[in-house]
């Protein structure tokens, strides 16, 4: 069963009490609750492929990576999210008493859905910039291979890659990793794409 959201203004702690009881996740969008829609078998195994990889390529390496269920806060534009993939360097910083919110990555990843991709590629990446810590970001598009990456400069200017063939790499500016792209998509089925995220 669904939490049923009712329609009116939440404070982020009437949200927070409320993701506790619910079943499945929802967003906070400054007073505003989103369900989050369900994944596809390839957004998950896209999320997982990218995850495996960067825990066994910076193993001994003072980085902590998360994984779609851990919760970030981003304050300036109050909104809680959670980003399929995370880094943070060195030690979380966390919001309220507990670990299940961060405020810190310097790596964002979010893998892209029909119902989702408008909003990750615009405003959700407005609101991650933001974030002082923020300097990648990495959108991987589900259907085919495209991947699209944005780094920071030492200025504060946002560069902009694409990479769209199986034979190419992803070059992981924020922590000095290569990732082949078939690593990226391994066993996952385009064919498979009738399922919606």
């Amino acid at each position: 069963m669904q939490l049923e959201i009712k329609q009116h203004h939440y404070t982020p702690e009437e949200y927070l009490e409320l993701e506790e009881k619910a079943e499945f996740r929802n967003e906070y969008r400054d007073g505003e609750i989103i369900p989050m829609t369900g994944g596809t078998t390839n957004h998950n195994k896209i999320s997982g492929n990218l995850y495996a990889y960067l825990k066994f390529a910076l193993r001994g390496q003072d980085y902590e990576i998360y994984i779609s269920d851990v919760r970030l806060w981003i304050p300036r534009y109050r909104q809680y999210t959670y980003p399929d993939v995370m880094v943070i360097a060195g030690e979380p910083v966390y919001t309220g008493t507990n670990t299940t919110t961060v405020m810190n990555p310097c790596l964002i990843t979010e893998v892209l859905s029909k119902s989702t991709k408008n909003y990750d590629q615009g405003d959700k990446f407005a609101y991650y910039r933001s974030i002082p810590e923020f300097k990648e970001y990495i959108l991987i598009d589900q259907y085919n291979y495209h991947v699209m990456q944005y780094v920071k400069t030492a200025e504060g200017q946002w560069l902009f890659t694409e990479t769209e063939t199986q034979s190419a790499s992803l070059s992981i500016q924020t922590l000095n990793v290569e990732i082949a792209l078939s690593d990226i998509y391994e066993r996952v089925n385009f064919a498979d794409n009738n399922e919606e995220s």
